[in-house]
């Protein structure tokens, strides 16, 4: 076992995604962290707030910044996040004048968050168009079956005959109405949680609105009509959907793996796994995969209903608890979307 099967050197190929690994390295978020204080930077020169020249050097010196890992890496450990330490970095190359506008009117969960919610919307736009791949996969499966029937299944006994293309709506559907929900939840799960020390965005004076409406035009993000530090149930409905996806698939891979078994038989496998004694077996690997992926999403979500949870105005307990668990309900959606679409590669509705 390892701490993380997403990247593990050998388990990540069966568990992990490496297109949506990449949203969560150290530089990704540094990288949207730095794109939150240019455009912060930017509204507030627009808005009067510091001067044009502040903002042309913050944008120069933060394309050419390299950070001190090591650095951040004791200032995370001191102060809980990452930000003090950075911006200490990022103000040690800059003019006194652009230094005490960086940053101005803004606290360390407005960039965490601000960088958060533009990575978690780009993973939310790779997994839609994966699921738009998958539901045109099983139309094209129905397309090429036709009106052939399979025994349906009620409590694990035989019932009756009913069209396979039955079955296959009720593998599709559910990722329809995922895609649906994304555009749904998209203003509140992706939203701008910008509030400033105590989330009454105060330092920005009678500018508040104009600034977020700014930064957030310029994040491609939602502009929240308040700041959301302790308000977080946009991100627990994020990670609802990221288990309705994992479920769906799941459902999908559990029917598979049933409709597979020798004794049934409604299904052909090819490219399945091998078995280290049995040479005879062909295992239903990915839709094993794809039914425990579902089942530890559905386990992770209840950690981010525990993460609504905000003492007063910021919680660092609750907060933290989203950093541990997002990721890995991304990853897992993202795996379960990438096998998912392997396994639809190999099914096949056995001949008669």
């Amino acid at each position: 076992m390892t701490a993380s099967v997403f990247s593990h050197s050998f388990l990540g190929a069966l568990l992990g995604d490496e297109e949506l690994d990449s949203y969560f390295t150290a530089a990704a978020e540094l990288e949207a962290m730095l794109a939150f204080e240019v455009a912060l930077a930017e509204a507030e020169a627009a808005e009067g707030l510091i001067a044009p020249a502040a903002v042309t050097a913050i944008r120069a010196w933060t394309h050419e910044f390299t950070p001190d890992l090591a650095a951040l890496a004791v200032g995370t450990a001191r102060d809980g996040v990452v930000v003090p330490a950075l911006l200490q970095q990022l103000r040690a190359g800059l003019d006194p004048a652009a230094a005490a506008g960086l940053h101005k009117g803004a606290t360390s969960q407005d960039a965490i968050d601000a960088a958060m919610a533009m990575r978690m919307q780009a993973v939310s736009l790779v997994l839609d168009r994966r699921l738009e791949a998958l539901v045109d996969a099983f139309a094209q499966w129905g397309i090429e079956a036709g009106d052939r029937e399979v025994m349906a299944h009620t409590r694990m006994q035989a019932a009756r005959p009913t069209p396979f293309s039955r079955k296959l709506a009720s593998w599709a559907d559910p990722l329809v109405r995922c895609r649906l929900r994304r555009e749904e939840i998209a203003p509140r799960a992706f939203a701008l949680r910008l509030g400033g020390a105590v989330g009454d965005r105060a330092d920005f004076g009678d500018k508040g609105e104009a600034i977020v409406q700014r930064v957030a035009d310029a994040l491609g993000l939602w502009p929240a009509a308040a700041s959301l530090h302790s308000e977080r149930d946009g991100i627990a409905e994020f990670g609802h959907w990221l288990s309705l996806i994992t479920g769906a698939l799941g459902k999908f891979g559990q029917d598979a793996a049933l409709a597979l078994q020798s004794e049934v038989g409604k299904l052909t496998l090819s490219g399945g796994g091998g078995s280290s004694v049995m040479p005879h077996k062909l295992n239903p690997v990915g839709a094993e995969v794809l039914v425990t992926l579902a089942r530890f999403n559905a386990t992770l979500v209840s950690g981010l209903h525990h993460a609504l949870v905000h003492e007063n105005e910021r919680s660092g307990a609750a907060w933290t608890l989203e950093w541990m668990l997002l990721p890995q309900m991304a990853l897992a959606a993202g795996a379960a979307t990438r096998t998912a679409e392997d396994l639809l590669g190999q099914l096949s509705l056995r001949e008669e």
